[in-house]
């Protein structure tokens, strides 16, 4: 049993962030399923998106999110993003932190979606990891920071209708660890790795979102799963990611006739949002024999290649494949654009709980994310929850009683193989009836199919893995449902049988457990 002021969970940039601005106002426990280094945030290597450019502005930032949002954006929400966005970066490199620089200035990059070249890059490529490492240093080194590695969050708890912490199984003790607090802070990142091929760790399956659910908050825009359309395809190794950026420098997608196809399919060719260049790569799959295309970056300096990207072109040398000539890629699941719905300050709708990342829908991302806007959330919206936090805390600070909160759950071993399995059909299933194309005959079938693994699987004990196998069955539920609902195509959700955008889904839809689907209207107030 422990209590701290702030309860963090996640260890993603959101969660070092967070409980970075969280210790200059009191203890923090930094509470992490496996280890602090396993979360999307160190693998990325795209970069962070902010202004930082006389030649660019905050209005042109918004722009460009707001036309990959496709209409989903809440204007309020953006606005916040791209115009505090480049104050929390300022602020890093104050304390320390060093991007990639050229000729003396900030080296920026250009991604699909911007007209502005405005990415920060830290180490190349590995701008997650060199970000996420310096957070970790910063984390690590403060002694109002404590951090509980390997502790799975199994249950938000609940007093008189206000969150005062979380219950979590401790996978290294092997018993259940309650954490008590005025402020809980969820940074449990996405859902992706429900799926078969994805790109993000094998933990990344969803937890936060059943957590939330389970809690009566608001689900919105469930259906939009972004895939990410260059993924190295080998027959052993497929979740590799290929940056953005390399077709930000150039690269072609090319078909297995060596047709470069996305001329045209848009006007930004390779550098069209993600949902249709994954879209456009998986429809030419469909028509080859090949189960991949090729990033051909064989016209491109061979130098510049090796010193722009030196930990892709390692992983590509190793797999065998000469990056300097074109590389095998395909689509996979990437990261999920919906989440518990927020305010502006990431407070959900139960008092007390904030959620921050790519677990949080703040509005930002719309129905399909602009490349690179994630890690900059993580830091804006981090920063606001911490605020806003402090601010609660100086109207009311409650103490709760720790003789309330008894151990309630236990693990059988003996389950953990049928859980393993229970994860391979639950990717299966979202892989095949709710993956890239989407109709409504494969979307029911889906459903009725998570029925049945709910009913052979789910018992409705207090064991770990009979909660850990009806999590992934809720969140898989959540995402089928809530595209069922949405008959149009959309930004990360395309329905092959309503294959167009329709006006009349222009709004959020919105899942609260024991209740029914609703929607709620989007900000579309412009900002000047």
């Amino acid at each position: 049993m422990h209590q701290f002021d702030y309860i963090i969970v996640g260890s993603g940039l959101a969660g070092l962030y967070s409980s970075y601005r969280a210790s200059r106002y009191g203890k923090v426990a930094l509470v992490t399923k496996s280890g602090i280094r396993e979360s999307n945030s160190y693998f990325a290597q795209g970069g962070i998106a902010a202004v930082t450019d006389e030649e660019d502005t905050p209005k042109f930032h918004l722009e460009d999110t707001i036309v990959a949002g496709r209409g989903l954006c809440d204007y309020d929400a953006v606005n916040i993003l791209v115009n505090e966005g480049p104050e929390r970066i300022q602020e890093l490199i104050a304390d320390g932190m060093v991007f990639d620089m050229f000729d003396g200035s900030l080296a920026l990059g250009l991604e699909g979606g911007h007209h502005r070249r405005r990415i920060l890059h830290a180490g190349g490529d590995v701008t997650g990891k060199k970000i996420t490492d310096f957070m970790i240093d910063k984390v690590t080194e403060n002694p109002n920071i404590s951090i509980f590695e390997n502790h799975s969050a199994i249950e938000v708890l609940n007093t008189n209708g206000k969150c005062c912490g979380i219950r979590t199984w401790n996978l290294a003790g092997d018993c259940e660890d309650v954490f008590l607090g005025n402020h809980t802070i969820l940074t449990l990142g996405g859902a992706s790795a429900i799926y078969k091929n994805t790109t993000n760790p094998r933990t990344t399956t969803g937890d936060g979102v059943a957590l939330a659910y389970r809690a009566h908050c608001l689900l919105q825009d469930m259906e939009f799963i972004q895939f990410h359309p260059t993924a190295i395809f080998t027959e052993n190794d497929k979740s590799y990611l290929i940056s953005e950026a390399v077709r930000g420098e150039g690269a072609y997608l090319l078909n297995e006739k060596g047709e470069r196809f996305m001329t045209s399919i848009h006007e930004s060719a390779e550098l069209a949002p993600r949902d249709i260049v994954a879209r456009s790569i998986y429809k030419q799959i469909l028509n080859q024999e090949k189960p991949y295309v090729y990033l051909s970056l064989s016209h491109l300096n061979p130098e510049r290649i090796k010193e722009r990207f030196p930990n892709i072109f390692e992983k590509c040398r190793q797999l065998g494949i000469d990056m300097t000539d074109k590389i095998p890629v395909a689509p996979a699941a990437h990261y999920m654009v919906g989440g518990v719905r927020t305010d502006s300050c990431g407070q959900t709708n139960l008092p007390g709980l904030y959620v921050c990342g790519e677990l949080a829908s703040t509005g930002i991302m719309g129905a399909n994310r602009l490349a690179s806007n994630s890690l900059l959330e993580c830091l804006v919206f981090g920063y606001r929850a911490v605020e806003e936090c402090e601010r609660a805390s100086c109207e009311s600070k409650e103490k709760f009683d720790k003789d309330g909160y008894a151990p309630l759950y236990s693990r059988d071993s003996g389950r953990q193989k049928d859980f393993t399995s229970l994860s391979n059909r639950i990717s299966e299933i979202m892989t095949v009836h709710a993956g890239i194309i989407r109709n409504e005959q494969l979307l029911y079938e889906g459903l009725n199919k998570l029925e049945k693994e709910r009913a052979n699987f789910v018992r409705g004990t207090k064991e770990i893995f009979d909660r850990m196998g009806e999590n992934l069955i809720i969140v898989a539920d959540l995402i089928i449902r809530s595209a069922i609902n949405r008959r149009e195509s959309r930004g990360g959700h395309f329905r092959e049988d309503y294959p167009t955008e329709d006006k009349s889904f222009i709004h959020h839809i919105v899942q609260q457990k024991g209740e029914e689907i609703f929607t709620i209207s989007v900000n579309e107030n412009t900002v000047e």
